[in-house]
């Protein structure tokens, strides 16, 4: 059999997935063509060359453009029940998976709550193929007093699988410390917390990811490698990170794959999974990533297996979910 046929058969595991960056891309042309678009987006050829970034703040601003086709509560379970579907068809069997409420009550005015309850039935109609539970972005842009309201909105969803919050938007302009009251807020509510940090900003967002807010986990935290104290305590602490290789190479964090720090974490022994970020924004999925490691950064197979291994001990799911993947990924090959 051969390395690619191995690795779709893999079952997966995902902790960093932001829901509307992981739209099919004929899901999302419907949208398009449903409120009209520009003549970028003719064609679904047209949409996917919109892809292409100059920076990582040109992403962000393509990502809002993207946004702007989600306008009503029926096209969240629209594109969940689409996303859902397409990972459950690449072997996906568990998935913490970002959205962003707060961007579309700022763009289109929608209630926080409804649009959480209109993406859990989209996925909810895979739900015998994949689980997919829901960490809520709070989106720093904002600022973090929006962000302690949505969190109050947000907490009365609990019976949609929100298990977490986490802090997505433009790092390199604002810092994690404001968020610090907000995160503990997070946790006395029961709710687990990430935030994006060595991405788009350097060692010292990851510093204060860890620092004021306690985070779980850290999303990317690529720019890590520039701090070798920071490396060796995110060793020591097993501070599970969330790293998207592909991600980091097509908005210009890494100028390569060779560049990219996963393979030296992954050596030096830091808990690192890998994840697709927005996968359809980035022409990649789970598979995608786990070739490109072994074509290109010198994984193995069992290098592969590892990396799920520590998806699944990074995941926020109690110990009997956990025992059920390591199962999965252990019969799949």
């Amino acid at each position: 059999m051969s390395v690619t046929d191995t690795i779709d058969r893999l079952a997966k595991v995902e902790i960093h997935l932001h829901l509307e960056g992981a739209i099919p891309l004929p899901a999302l042309w419907q949208l398009v063509r449903k409120y009209g678009g520009d003549a970028e987006t003719e064609s679904i050829a047209a949409l996917e060359a919109r892809f292409l970034y100059r920076d990582f703040p040109h992403f962000l601003d393509t990502w809002m453009w993207k946004n702007g086709f989600i306008r009503e509560y029926d096209d969240f379970t629209f594109i969940a029940a689409a996303v859902a579907e397409d990972l459950a068809r690449q072997n996906v069997r568990y998935v913490e998976a970002f959205h962003s409420p707060g961007d579309f009550h700022m763009q289109h005015g929608l209630d926080v709550a409804r649009i959480t309850e209109a993406v859990r039935r989209g996925l909810d109609s895979q739900r015998d193929r994949i689980e997919v539970r829901l960490i809520a972005d709070l989106t720093r842009d904002f600022g973090p007093e929006r962000g302690r309201v949505w969190l109050e909105e947000i907490a009365q969803t609990d019976s949609l699988h929100v298990i977490g919050v986490g802090l997505g938007g433009s790092e390199h302009r604002y810092p994690p410390e404001p968020y610090e009251h907000v995160y503990e807020r997070a946790r006395s509510l029961g709710l687990r917390t990430t935030a994006h940090a060595g991405e788009a900003s350097g060692p010292g967002s990851i510093w204060g990811a860890v620092r004021s807010l306690a985070v779980d986990r850290i999303g990317h935290g690529t720019r890590a490698v520039e701090d070798p104290e920071l490396v060796e305590w995110l060793r020591d602490q097993q501070l599970p990170i969330e790293m998207c290789p592909i991600s980091n190479v097509k908005t210009g964090v890494v100028p390569d794959l060779a560049a990219h720090p996963i393979r030296s974490f992954f050596e030096d022994g830091l808990l690192v999974s890998v994840n697709t970020d927005d996968p359809k924004m980035f022409g990649t999925s789970l598979a995608g990533e786990y070739n490109a490691l072994v074509e290109q950064s010198g994984f193995t197979i069992d290098d592969i297996r590892q990396l799920i291994r520590n998806a699944i001990r990074s995941t926020w799911a109690e110990e009997t979910t956990k025992r059920r993947l390591y199962d999965e990924l252990a019969a799949s090959g």
